[in-house]
């Protein structure tokens, strides 16, 4: 049992770690870096980022939830009670930075990229991206809480 819970962790931490480095380039580069383009600029890259990475970041984000739910499973069923809590308190913080992702990012993106295939500029796309950009510290902050209370799991089993 505890063979397949470490399998299972590992695999969230891995996944979940994507997509924390994701988030965490976003909030230290991306974030300065499109604030010095003008707004075409900002809406042709931005666009095309999240039209690429809405299709492929919910696989690791996905995997490292699901992940974490099958470790929390076998820890609390072969009575790993710290193991499974650590492990039960990442999946609490993913699903609050996926409600935080589907209520304030996911909507921008969705309009950045529609703006960038019909090759026009919005009028508020620097209001978008400041949108986008209040919750991406929260969202780092809600990896890194998940990724230490994995590891920590992992180190209690």
């Amino acid at each position: 049992m505890k063979i397949l819970f470490l399998s299972a962790i590992g695999i969230s931490i891995m996944t979940t770690a994507v997509v924390y480095g994701t988030d965490f380039f976003c909030a230290l580069v991306l974030r300065t870096a499109l604030a010095r383009i003008d707004d075409r600029a900002l809406t042709a890259t931005t666009g095309r980022i999240h039209e690429v990475a809405d299709r492929r970041m919910p696989i690791p984000g996905a995997v490292g939830v699901v992940a974490a739910v099958v470790a929390a499973g076998l820890a609390f069923l072969d009575g790993r009670v710290a193991a499974g809590s650590l492990t039960a308190l990442a999946v609490a913080t993913l699903a609050v930075w996926l409600g935080i992702y589907a209520r304030i990012s996911a909507p921008v993106n969705k309009e950045l990229t529609a703006a960038v295939r019909a090759d026009r500029v919005p009028a508020d796309v620097r209001e978008m991206q400041r949108t986008w950009d209040s919750v991406i510290v929260v969202r780092v902050v809600l990896q890194g809480i998940a990724l230490v209370a994995l590891f920590l799991a992992a180190l209690s089993a």
